[in-house]
C-alpha cells in the first residue's frame, strides 16, 4: 500500500501548517527570553478549551489508535472500558484533585510528593518516572505510529520511526508545554474527524454498501462475541479485562494513577488559568473519552470481517486505512500521524519537565520560575536550555531502543498497561494517601513504592494466571495496609507535610454537576445495554 501524490499533498500541508502554527502560538512578545514557567506550564494560562484537548491529544496516540483498534480486534469492545471508565475518573480528579493542586501551586508531580513527604520520594519517583516515559511510553507512540506509516504509505519502519521522533522533537522544542497544547485543539479535531471516518466507510464496507447502521447490524449477527462489555472466565480477552473487576476493581487504580498522578496528563490542567478553567477542561475531555471507541475501536472491529486472519492484531487500523478513497486517506492518515505527534511531543516534553525542575534544577539548587517566580536571569535560559536538551537526549534513547523492547510484541497497547501496572497500585496508594490523610509518613509512601513492584512481579511469577488488573487491585490493597501502618509506626519530621488545605474547597459549578451526571449517566447505559 502506497501514498497517492494527493494525499501526500495533504499529508505535507498538515505537517507544514501545524509546525508553523505550534511556532506562531508559542511565540514570545518583545524578545522577551522563555523562563521555566513559560517553557514548562505555558506561562499558567491554558484556557479550558485547549485544557480539554491537549489532555486527549496526549493521550490518543498511536498506542492507543492502532493498539486499541488491535485490541478491539483480539477482544472486541470490552477495550472501550479503558475509555469509558476514564470519562468519570477525569470527573473525579477535576472535583477532588485538581484543587489542592492548584491551590498548592504544584507544578510536577515530584514537587508534590516533595512538599508532601520529603525528598528522598521526590528523587526516588521521578527516576521512575523517567524510565517509564522514556522506555515504555515514548518508545511505544513512535514503534505503534511508524507500523502505520509503514503499512498505509509503504515507508520502512525505521524511517517512518526516525522521520515521527525527529518531526515531534522539533515541533516543541522551542515553544514547549505552549507549543503543544494551544495546537492540540487542530490535532484533536482532526484525529476524531479522521477516526469516525474510518469508522463509517469500514462499517459501510461490512454492511456490504448499506450504511453505517447496516454494517453494524452485521458485525452483531456474525461476531456477537466482540460486544460482550463484561466477560466471563474463559473468553477471550478475560486475562486483559476480567469481568466485574474492570467496574469495581483494579482498572480503578490504573485510571486515577494515570489521568490523576501522571506527570504527562495532569500538566495540562496544572498549567490552567484558573480551578474553574481547569474544571472545564476535564469536563470537555471527559466528553470527548466517551466518543474515543468509535474512533479507536470500530475500527478494530470491523477488521474482524473485512480483515480475517491478521497477526499481528496490531495491523487492523492500518489495514483498514486500505478502503478510504484517494485524498480522504491522505487526511485519515495525516489525522493519525497527528495523534502520534502530539501524543509524542506531550511526553517528550514532560520528560522535560520532570528532569530540569525535579532532579537538575534541585540538584543545582537553582530556584525557578516555575517554582516561585524568582531566578528570571540567566540561569532561567539556562533551565530552559537543559530542558531543550534532555528533551533531544530522551527522544534519541527512545528511537534506539523501540525496536528491541517493542519488536515482538503483538498487542503493545496491553504491553502498556502491563508493565505500567507494576508500579500504578504504589503510586495511587502514595497521592491518595498524600492528599487525604495527614498522617501518610515518608516511609509509608517509600514502602508503598518498593511494595508495588516487588509483589507485582512475584504475583506475576507465582500466579502468572492471575488477570493483571486483578493483580493490581490485590498490590494495590497490600501496599495501601502496609503504608498505613509504617506511617503510624514512622511517623513524618515536624514540617515535612508543607501541603495545605487551607482554602481548598471540594465544591463545583452547577455546570459541572450537571454535565457530571450525564456523563455518569451516559457510562451506566452503555454498560447496561451491552452487559
Amino acid at each position: 500500500m502506497s501514498l497517492s501524490t494527493i494525499d501526500l499533498v495533504v499529508v505535507i500541508v498538515y505537517a507544514i501548517f501545524i509546525f508553523g502554527l505550534a511556532q506562531f502560538v508559542s511565540r514570545e512578545k518583545g524578545g522577551k527570553e522563555k523562563d521555566t514557567s513559560d517553557y514548562f506550564l505555558a506561562s499558567k494560562s491554558l484556557p479550558w478549551w485547549a485544557i480539554g484537548a491537549s489532555l486527549i491529544a496526549a493521550n490518543i496516540s498511536a498506542e492507543q489508535i492502532v493498539g486499541m483498534s488491535g485490541s478491539g480486534y483480539v477482544m472486541g469492545l470490552a477495550i472501550a472500558s479503558y475509555e469509558w471508565m476514564a470519562a468519570i475518573t477525569l470527573l473525579i480528579v477535576g472535583k477532588f484533585f485538581l484543587p489542592i493542586f492548584l491551590k498548592n501551586e504544584i507544578y510536577t508531580m515530584p514537587q508534590f510528593l516533595e512538599q508532601r513527604y520529603g525528598t528522598s520520594i521526590r528523587t526516588l519517583m521521578a527516576i521512575f518516572w523517567l524510565a517509564l516515559y522514556v522506555f515504555v511510553n515514548l518508545t511505544a507512540i513512535l514503534w505503534l505510529g511508524s507500523i502505520a506509516v509503514n503499512k498505509v504509505a509503504g515507508v520502512d519502519q525505521m524511517v517512518a520511526l526516525f522521520g515521527l521522533g525527529g518531526f515531534a522533537l522539533l515541533y516543541q522544542l522551542y515553544g514547549g508545554l505552549k507549543a503543544v497544547a494551544l495546537t492540540d485543539i487542530v490535532q484533536v479535531t482532526l484525529l476524531v474527524l479522521g477516526g469516525l471516518t474510518i469508522s463509517a466507510l469500514t462499517l459501510n464496507e461490512v454492511g456490504g454498501g448499506a450504511g453505517v447502521f447496516a454494517g453494524f447490524q452485521t458485525l452483531l449477527a456474525q461476531a456477537p462475541e466482540k460486544f460482550n462489555m463484561i466477560l466471563e472466565p474463559g473468553e477471550v480477552g478475560y486475562q486483559e479485562l476480567p469481568g466485574i473487576a474492570v467496574l469495581v476493581g483494579g482498572m480503578w487504580i490504573a485510571n486515577l494513577s494515570y489521568w490523576g498522578f501522571n506527570q504527562y496528563i495532569i500538566q495540562r490542567a496544572l498549567a490552567a488559568k484558573n480551578l474553574a478553567e481547569a474544571q472545564k477542561g476535564i469536563v470537555f475531555a471527559a466528553f470527548l473519552k466517551l466518543l474515543m471507541p468509535l474512533v479507536v475501536v470500530v475500527p478494530g472491529l470491523a477488521a474482524v470481517i473485512l480483515a480475517p486472519g491478521l497477526n499481528p492484531a496490531d495491523e487492523a487500523y492500518p489495514t483498514m486505512m486500505r478502503y478510504l478513497p484517494t485524498g480522504l486517506l491522505g487526511l485519515v492518515f495525516a489525522a493519525l500521524m497527528a495523534a502520534v505527534v502530539a501524543s509524542t511531543a506531550s511526553k517528550i516534553n514532560s520528560i522535560a519537565t520532570i528532569f530540569t525542575l525535579d532532579l537538575y534544577a534541585k540538584f543545582r539548587n537553582v530556584p525557578t520560575a516555575a517554582e516561585d517566580g524568582s531566578g528570571r536571569t540567566g540561569q532561567e535560559k539556562h533551565l530552559v536550555l537543559i530542558g531543550r536538551s534532555s528533551a533531544a537526549v530522551a527522544t534519541v534513547i527512545a528511537l534506539f531502543t523501540a525496536r528491541p523492547l517493542l519488536g515482538g510484541s503483538d498487542q503493545a497497547f496491553q504491553f502498556i498497561q502491563e508493565f505500567s501496572g507494576f508500579f500504578t497500585p504504589g503510586i495511587t496508594v502514595i497521592f491518595l494517601l498524600g492528599l487525604f490523610w495527614k498522617r501518610a509518613s515518608e516511609w509509608g509512601a517509600i514502602a508503598a513504592a518498593v511494595a508495588s513492584v516487588v509483589l507485582s512481579y512475584l504475583f506475576k511469577v507465582g500466579m502468572p494466571e492471575m488477570p493483571f488488573i486483578n493483580r493490581m487491585g490485590l498490590v494495590f490493597v497490600i501496599a495501601l495496609v502496609l503504608a498505613i501502618v509504617l506511617s503510624l509506626v514512622r511517623p513524618g519530621a515536624a514540617g515535612s507535610d508543607r501541603i495545605t488545605a487551607e482554602g481548598v474547597t471540594f465544591r463545583t459549578t452547577s455546570s459541572f454537576n450537571v454535565a457530571a451526571f450525564a456523563i455518569v449517566g451516559i457510562v451506566i447505559a452503555l454498560y447496561a445495554s451491552m452487559w
